[in-house]
């Protein structure tokens, strides 16, 4: 089977691993053009809004990396467990941004967006936060002999509850182009001493590494996991294949998801 690719405003191609730590895998992906379709990305966590939607739209391999903005939308996010709507307004071309409500672990939250005469819509469940407990290091040996180091994150997951989670890295400051994925199949219950293996960021003592933990629900999980079957490498491109498994109804491509988020910073030893 074919597969192509669109390109589009911030989506990342993801390492991403369930469960066992650092796998890969390369396929091969024509860059073909296709038609342009609209890329939403959103988000809601149990922390304090505003929350953003933000709308593009996919443009040709071949050209010039610039992605127009869905402007003039109407979007919406609804609270599905107390029944209660919130209209978001347009902050800026394309990115539409809610106000005066928190997300809350357990609810089920839904986005309807009308674009160009096009609807649009998702829903994902917030689930119950799990703490990070703490984050150490730890020097791996990658293929070549070489020592790298590589942040460890610590954590008690829950028994008998699936749980899904996903982590991103701040080097000093700058976004680490990977994002691990790791769901609980093999370690249900279990003390969580999990390695994030970077293969494009290397952690050197002193760096300031800040790092988010977040509670994801399942479709996102799938989401993020296929991604990386239709993608070449794991490297950072400002990119989304057409064939992951989204959440989203409509022919629109991207995500929206409901998370909670812990937080760390701190200097690598």
């Amino acid at each position: 089977m074919t597969k192509k690719r669109s390109y589009t405003a911030c989506l990342l191609t993801f390492l991403l691993c369930a469960g066992a730590p650092g796998c890969k895998r390369t396929v091969s992906v024509e860059l073909d053009n296709a038609p342009s379709r609209v890329v939403i990305e959103g988000e809601i966590t149990d922390e304090a809004g505003p929350y953003l939607v933000k709308i593009t739209r996919t443009v040709n391999f071949s050209d010039a990396n610039t992605f127009p903005p869905v402007t003039g939308a109407a979007v919406q996010i609804r609270d599905s467990t107390e029944g209660q709507s919130y209209v978001l307004t347009e902050a800026s071309p394309g990115m539409y941004e809610t106000s005066g409500f928190t997300g809350k672990p357990g609810h089920l939250y839904s986005l309807v967006v009308q674009a160009d005469g096009q609807r649009y819509t998702a829903v994902s469940t917030m689930p119950a936060i799990v703490r990070l407990d703490s984050v150490s290091f730890a020097l791996n040996t990658d293929f070549n002999g070489k020592k790298d180091l590589n942040a460890v994150v610590n954590f008690q997951d829950p028994f008998g509850i699936v749980n899904y989670y996903q982590f991103i890295e701040y080097l000093n400051g700058e976004l680490i182009p990977n994002t691990f994925v790791f769901e609980d199949r093999l370690s249900d219950g279990r003390y969580i001493e999990q390695p994030l293996f970077n293969d494009s960021a290397y952690l050197k003592k002193g760096d300031t590494l800040q790092l988010k933990m977040y509670c994801i629900d399942k479709n996102i999980y799938n989401y993020f996991f296929s991604l990386l079957q239709v993608t070449p490498n794991n490297g950072f491109q400002a990119a989304t294949p057409d064939n992951p498994i989204s959440n989203l109804t409509g022919g629109a491509l991207g995500y929206f998801s409901a998370h909670t988020v812990n937080r760390a910073k701190l200097a690598v030893y």
